[in-house]
């Protein structure tokens, strides 16, 4: 037995799943769905397969002409899930799974019609990274074996079905509506995605086109107009666009991520809708996933930075090409300062700040963090500067097309270097950043004009005319160089020159409100209790839950919120707001 993904059961002795058909009914009501998974093997095989699953209740599992299969449920492990072993009858190319999901499911989150924007119908969707497709599907959940599949829901009528793949058709029967999708290219589990909701459209451009709840979608369309250009400027860098459409779903606020980048239809957090496009470098962020992640993916959670890393400089990139290197370098400095940050939260478990980790018995979700995302990003940076920018784009271009729907380690990724860039790795000294715990000495750092300047009101108040021309991540980062506690006069005066609590950006708002709450300064409660009750976006509700347990009363209310709020978060951000409070 060889299990070369230490959070899949999937052996790479037994078969490998070519094609997925899958049929699913959504039941509001239980909350759950009532499917069946056709799993097709790249060859006809014998012996035992195993699957991931997690909570699925498991009725039957039969072959390609129904005849039934031995199967056997393995008690949960509290990472894995559960092991579902088949015994294919030799000669089985094919096997169907009947089962239904757990109302608990943990990639799977339901929404009334309260939690919704228009309040008037129930809303589903999918979060299957890092580890959760097996909570919906019965697969060799692992990013190393990717699949094509074609899938079936169906729905009340009144409700639309979108998913991550190419749409097929919609057939009405009744009260019931059936919306069938194909995803012809191969993609790794993690990206399977759909959402089931009151949902409405509108086209940005030729290949792309955003989809909201109604009462959101003029506001979501104003926002990512610019989507088109953001797609010409990334083909421009990195080559053409495997995907064919660019799709963008505005998600409800319970959301968990800024977004994720499920190919054909990214899902995007409402807190990006600021009404000025100062937070669309996310999209940015989603777009370049396209190439880096999507098409060239890492081959398990293990070596997760060969997907963030990668795209925070392709984000980057592109934000460059659109808006100017000044905007870029502002991005970088911010993301610098995210990730001094991490290193503080992360001090008592310093081998999770490596970029190349060792997960064995660890859950992905609880070694997420920034590391992989801006640690990775200062390594591309610095092997960019040590060969020049022509160098290095001519090699990213090369990676991309050599290992186009793959699936790397960091191992195969550095041998790739050595043999394009030799000794590019030894200049940078590559072992500092992917073995070696913090940031290395001599780590890129960003520079421009808007910086320079910026650094001037360090510890002052600036007058209105000295910030007239700043744009949001001028804000933020002015915000988060204030004093961890800082007088509070000099918040007082901040807010009433400047009205940072009611600021309508969330980046600059949750920078805000973690500063004041830290501070203990009592006016920014209120603010945050009613914006932990709108959001459900872990990048928010990490700071300022984490900033409430700072103080023995702040611990008080920050209990209370959760206990008020939970039900409205996700399941992966409601663990990790637990982690917070369990911490204290």
């Amino acid at each position: 037995m060889a299990r070369r993904d230490p959070h899949s059961y999937s052996d790479d002795t037994q078969p490998e799943t070519e094609r997925l058909s899958w049929k699913a009914r959504v039941d509001f009501q239980t909350r759950r769905l009532h499917a069946e998974a056709t799993l097709t093997l790249k060859e006809a095989s014998a012996g035992p397969l195993d699957l991931d699953t997690r909570e699925l209740e498991v009725e039957s599992v039969v072959d390609g002409e129904g005849r039934p299969l031995s199967f056997l449920v393995s008690p949960a492990e509290p990472i894995l899930g559960s092991r579902l072993r088949v015994e294919l009858r030799p000669g089985v190319k094919q096997l169907t799974v009947r089962y239904r999901t757990s109302p608990g499911a943990s990639a799977l989150q339901w929404l009334t019609p309260a939690q919704t924007a228009g309040g008037q119908a129930p809303y589903l969707f999918s979060q299957c990274q890092a580890i959760h497709a097996r909570s919906v599907v019965p697969m060799q959940d692992t990013p190393r074996l990717r699949i094509r599949y074609e899938a079936e829901l169906t729905v009340p009528r009144e409700l639309r079905a979108v998913m991550a793949a190419g749409f097929v058709g919609r057939e009405e029967k009744g009260e019931e509506a059936v919306e069938r999708y194909e995803m012809p290219q191969p993609i790794p589990p993690y990206l399977l995605a759909f959402a089931v909701g009151r949902l409405a459209s509108k086209e940005l451009g030729p290949r792309s086109r955003v989809w909201a709840e109604p009462e959101v979608l003029e506001r979501a369309a104003a926002e990512f107009a610019d989507v088109d250009a953001m797609l010409r400027a990334a083909e421009a860098l990195f080559g053409p666009y495997d995907w064919e459409r660019f799709d963008l779903l505005t998600m409800p606020p319970s959301f968990p991520y800024g977004g994720m980048e499920n190919p054909r239809l990214t899902f995007l957090t409402p807190t990006l809708l600021a009404g000025d496009k100062s937070l669309v470098s996310v999209v940015a962020h989603e777009l370049a996933h396209s190439w880096t992640g999507n098409l060239v993916t890492n081959a398990s959670a293990e070596h997760f930075w060969l997907n963030e890393g990668f795209t925070v400089f392709a984000e980057r990139r592109i934000v460059e090409a659109l808006y100017g290197k000044d905007v870029a370098a502002l991005h970088a400095t911010l993301g610098r300062g995210a990730l001094e940050e991490t290193l503080q939260h992360f001090k008592e478990h310093p081998q999770l700040t490596c970029l190349r980790t060792h997960l064995t018995g660890v859950d992905p979700d609880e070694a997420f963090s920034l590391v992989p995302y801006e640690k990775g990003y200062l390594f591309l940076r610095a092997i960019e500067d040590a060969v020049g920018r022509d160098a290095f784009d001519g090699f990213l271009r090369d990676y991309l097309q050599e290992h186009r729907f793959q699936a790397l380690t960091t191992e195969e990724f550095t041998a790739f270097v050595e043999r394009r860039l030799p000794g590019a790795l030894a200049k940078v000294d590559a072992e500092a950043y992917l073995s070696r715990p913090g940031i290395p000495p001599g780590a890129p750092t960003a520079h421009s004009e808007r910086l320079a300047a910026l650094a001037r009101f360090t510890g002052q108040v600036p007058s209105t005319e000295d910030v007239k021309d700043w744009t949001p991540p001028e804000w933020q980062l002015y915000i988060e160089r204030l004093p961890a506690q800082a007088p509070r006069k000099t918040l007082r005066e901040l807010d009433e020159r400047f009205h940072l609590t009611r600021s309508g950006n969330a980046e600059v708002l949750v920078a805000w409100l973690t500063v004041a709450l830290r501070s203990g300064w009592e006016p920014a409660w209120e603010r945050a209790a009613t914006f932990l009750g709108e959001v459900g976006r872990m990048k928010y509700l990490k700071p300022l839950y984490g900033a409430l347990v700072k103080s023995p009363e702040g611990k008080v209310r920050a209990r209370q919120l959760f206990q008020d709020y939970a039900e409205r978060y996700h399941p992966i951000a409601r663990a990790a707001v637990e982690s917070i409070l369990q911490r204290t």
